[in-house]
């Protein structure tokens, strides 16, 4: 995949759709933040007070300078102030919180449309696991990220501009040997990010792996258990969960160690301004007052000790980077197939496929199918055989155009499919595949997919020709039963059934049925064959099967052999030239010994 550029950039770019919302956030975390460093100011004009050096304004409100007033209006001061910063704390979470649940949202789904659209190659090339990991994980990192670290990064830089505007204010020489340590710690902190920058990759890249076995193992639980490999695939996945336990240590090695030599620099600064500021109040040089000595004291604290989170604030956005580096990644990849930018008219099709010297290779080079040419006529059915390998599966993606022919071509009603528009190409076309996927769900959600505006008529009625009907009929819940992911409740025969239901009822005017009949007893695919036959009338239909009596009614059939045409004809002429075709169906009838 991609790697793109400020993926960090990138994923403050979703934040400008929040803008109010967002300098709202930041308004109240700031408020916030500004009431939280008031304690020490009203602590030194307290003292101050009882020392009779109130600041002029406070007698001004009080119109006093008696010590018990002001000393009772500072009081209400405090609650209020205290009243003030609660009430932004509660705004400045929810804002955030509700802003990072917002832009995770927005970002998974745009992740996830982009990689709906991916050509059917990058699935291959990508696992599952990697990439369920960027769509769940990934992404909920940056939504922590937005949701935590973001708000401390704001209130950590108005701790500084107003902690430092009030001590400069007070002294500046005070100031500057206080905050001494502070560009000591910007630069470890930088160079700390640098360090643990590719530790924090590593560990994306193998939450990714575990995300793979863990998902392989999953789905594939009858395999593991058929074969009693319990303990085997535990060895597996203990093995790269240890990947992943080496690849956090080795990050946790250096943030732990952060932490601790920042507070080493923030004790050296802390204590240079007691010992000065006390130092002066004991020499009496007028500089500094007692109030403000603690004040210093009180401030310095609340300034420097919050230094200690940058450690995991750098921790948090490195976490950040390298999830949002993966996710933007994966959305930047361009696309290898695309609509064209001027396509053609597509809308009422007739059904005339041709083939024209159509070769194809997939992305390791080795070739799959090599100048294939033949045609099928509006509302014909021809028959696909050959052994397994022979590219049969492969000339069903072309025309489904989930790959681009290497060379030569293919169209629909005279148009290349690479004029047309994906959606409608694939809208006007109906398969059946042998790889059957059901969705979680009820028998009549997974038999109108596709097609939810459908009623329920028509839908009992595909079922009736799939002859699967009379079994839904004899399920307690009959088409609102839950099959399972997968369909896991249902037979391979029941899932093919209802596949093929579910391509009857989308009514288009090409058909492909690719081994529609596989995973079917023998008297259920003889019912459906007989239904077949209705089917396809009208239909322009292309029909693969290693059972040579599903096509032995086409109008014509051809029989593939390592990527070529080797034979074609009608199934008697087939037969009667005693060449392949003929060897298998004789092998399938029985009248030639495997």
């Amino acid at each position: 995949m991609q790697q793109p550029t400020r993926p960090m950039f990138r994923l403050l770019q979703y934040l400008q759709a929040y803008r109010g919302k967002l300098q709202l956030a930041i308004g109240t975390s700031v408020l916030n933040k500004v009431a939280d460093l008031m304690p020490p100011i009203m602590v030194m004009w307290i003292l101050d007070n009882l020392n009779e050096q109130a600041p002029a304004w406070v007698h001004g409100l009080t119109g006093t300078t008696e010590i018990l007033p002001n000393a009772i209006f500072l009081a209400i001061l405090i609650v209020v102030v205290f009243a003030i910063e609660s009430i932004f704390e509660w705004a400045f979470a929810y804002l955030f919180m509700t802003l990072a649940q917002e832009v995770q949202h927005d970002l998974r789904l745009d992740a996830y449309q982009k990689l709906q659209h991916r050509e059917m190659a990058f699935f291959e090339e990508n696992r599952t696991g990697n990439l369920m990991a960027m769509l769940n994980d990934d992404i909920n990192q940056l939504e922590r990220f937005l949701n935590s670290s973001f708000n401390e990064i704001v209130q950590l830089f108005t701790l500084f501009l107003f902690g430092g505007f009030v001590l400069f204010g007070v002294s500046w020489e005070l100031a500057a040997i206080g905050l001494l340590p502070i560009p000591l710690i910007l630069w470890g902190s930088m160079y700390y990010q640098k360090k643990v920058a590719p530790r924090y990759q590593r560990v994306r890249e193998s939450v990714g792996t575990l995300s793979n076995r863990l998902e392989n193992n999953i789905s594939g639980i009858l395999v593991i258990k058929s074969f009693t490999a319990e303990d085997y695939e535990a060895d597996r996945v203990r093995e790269v969960s240890k990947e992943y336990l080496e690849a956090n240590r080795e990050a946790i090695k250096l943030s732990t160690i952060y932490v601790p030599l920042i507070r080493m620099l923030i004790a050296i600064g802390f204590a240079a301004v007691m010992l000065v500021g006390s130092y002066w109040i004991y020499v009496g040089n007028g500089k500094l007052t007692l109030g403000e000595l603690t004040m210093f004291a009180m401030m310095i604290q609340r300034m420097l000790w919050p230094v200690t989170r940058l450690g995991r604030v750098f921790d948090e956005y490195e976490r950040a980077n390298a999830s949002a580096r993966r996710v933007f990644g994966l959305m930047d990849t361009p696309n290898m197939m695309e609509n064209p930018k001027e396509t053609a008219q597509f809308e009422k099709v007739k059904g005339d496929i041709v083939f024209d010297k159509t070769s194809f290779n997939y992305s390791n080079g080795v070739p799959v199918l090599h100048q294939i040419s033949f045609q099928v006529l509006e509302g014909q059915s021809i028959g696909i055989a050959g052994t397994t390998g022979a590219g049969k599966t492969t000339l069903i993606k072309l025309l489904l155009r989930l790959y681009d022919v290497t060379d030569g071509s293919v169209t629909i009603d005279g148009v290349d499919l690479r004029q047309i528009n994906l959606q409608q190409l694939r809208r006007n076309i109906a398969l059946v595949s042998q790889d059957v996927y059901l969705f979680h769900g009820t028998i009549g959600d997974n038999i109108v997919y596709g097609q939810p505006q459908a009623n329920k008529a028509d839908m009992i009625e595909a079922s009736k020709q799939a002859q699967l009907h009379e079994f839904v009929e004899s399920l307690p819940n009959g088409y609102d039963t839950i099959i399972g992911e997968k369909g896991i409740k249902l037979s391979g025969g029941q899932r093919q059934r209802l596949s093929i239901a579910r391509a009857i009822l989308k009514d288009a005017p090409i058909l492909i049925l690719d081994e529609a009949t596989s995973a079917v007893d023998t008297e259920t695919e003889r019912a459906i064959q007989e239904n077949i036959r209705e089917l396809i009338k009208g239909r322009t239909s292309l029909i693969i099967a290693h059972r040579l009596s599903t096509i032995r009614h086409a109008n014509y059939i051809l029989v593939l052999k390592a990527g070529e045409i080797a034979e074609r004809g009608s199934h008697e002429e087939l037969l009667a030239a005693e060449g392949i075709y003929s060897e298998l169906w004789n092998v399938q009838i029985g009248e030639i010994s495997i």
